[in-house]
Protein backbone atom coordinates (compact mmCIF):
# COMPACT_ATOMS: atom_id res chain seq x y z
CA UNK A 1 0.00 0.00 0.00
CA UNK A 2 1.05 3.57 -0.60
CA UNK A 3 1.30 6.08 2.24
CA UNK A 4 -1.43 8.75 2.13
CA UNK A 5 0.10 12.25 2.13
CA UNK A 6 -2.59 13.77 4.40
CA UNK A 7 -1.90 17.34 3.27
CA UNK A 8 -4.79 18.64 5.38
CA UNK A 9 -3.21 17.11 8.48
CA UNK A 10 -6.40 15.71 9.98
CA UNK A 11 -7.26 12.65 7.89
CA UNK A 12 -8.02 9.25 9.32
CA UNK A 13 -6.70 7.66 6.09
CA UNK A 14 -3.12 6.38 6.40
CA UNK A 15 -2.61 4.31 3.23
CA UNK A 16 -4.29 3.27 0.00
CA UNK A 17 -3.85 0.97 -2.97
CA UNK A 18 -5.29 1.78 -6.38
CA UNK A 19 -6.29 -0.92 -8.87
CA UNK A 20 -8.49 -0.69 -11.96
CA UNK A 21 -12.04 -0.08 -10.80
CA UNK A 22 -11.24 -0.27 -7.10
CA UNK A 23 -9.36 1.24 -4.20
CA UNK A 24 -8.31 -0.25 -0.88
CA UNK A 25 -8.11 2.21 2.01
CA UNK A 26 -6.42 1.74 5.39
CA UNK A 27 -7.62 3.92 8.27
CA UNK A 28 -5.84 5.06 11.43
CA UNK A 29 -7.46 2.36 13.58
CA UNK A 30 -5.90 -0.33 11.36
CA UNK A 31 -9.11 -1.19 9.54
CA UNK A 32 -8.86 -1.81 5.80
CA UNK A 33 -11.78 -1.49 3.37
CA UNK A 34 -12.11 -2.37 -0.31
CA UNK A 35 -14.27 -0.05 -2.43
CA UNK A 36 -15.17 -1.09 -5.98
CA UNK A 37 -17.05 0.29 -8.98
CA UNK A 38 -19.85 -2.12 -8.11
CA UNK A 39 -20.08 -1.15 -4.43
CA UNK A 40 -19.54 2.62 -4.57
CA UNK A 41 -20.10 3.51 -8.23
CA UNK A 42 -17.53 4.19 -10.93
CA UNK A 43 -17.68 7.98 -10.50
CA UNK A 44 -16.95 7.69 -6.78
CA UNK A 45 -14.04 5.31 -7.35
CA UNK A 46 -12.58 7.67 -9.95
CA UNK A 47 -12.84 10.57 -7.49
CA UNK A 48 -11.34 8.47 -4.67
CA UNK A 49 -8.39 7.63 -6.96
CA UNK A 50 -7.87 11.33 -7.64
CA UNK A 51 -8.11 12.35 -3.98
CA UNK A 52 -5.76 9.56 -2.89
CA UNK A 53 -3.12 10.67 -5.40
CA UNK A 54 -3.48 14.32 -4.36
CA UNK A 55 -3.26 13.38 -0.68
CA UNK A 56 -6.17 15.48 0.53
CA UNK A 57 -9.92 15.06 0.96
CA UNK A 58 -10.25 11.27 0.76
CA UNK A 59 -11.47 10.70 4.31
CA UNK A 60 -14.09 13.44 4.11
CA UNK A 61 -15.26 12.25 0.67
CA UNK A 62 -15.76 8.74 2.03
CA UNK A 63 -17.68 10.13 5.00
CA UNK A 64 -19.85 12.50 2.95
CA UNK A 65 -20.47 10.58 -0.27
CA UNK A 66 -19.41 6.93 -0.20
CA UNK A 67 -20.36 6.20 3.42
CA UNK A 68 -20.87 2.42 3.76
CA UNK A 69 -20.40 1.77 0.04
CA UNK A 70 -17.52 -0.64 0.50
CA UNK A 71 -17.37 -4.08 -1.08
CA UNK A 72 -15.78 -5.69 1.97
CA UNK A 73 -13.96 -5.03 5.19
CA UNK A 74 -10.58 -6.73 4.89
CA UNK A 75 -9.48 -6.02 8.46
Amino acid sequence: MEHYKNLGGDSNVVAYEIEAGEITVQFGDGSIYLYTNQSAGAASIKEMHRLAKVGQGLNSYIGRVVKKGYAKKIR
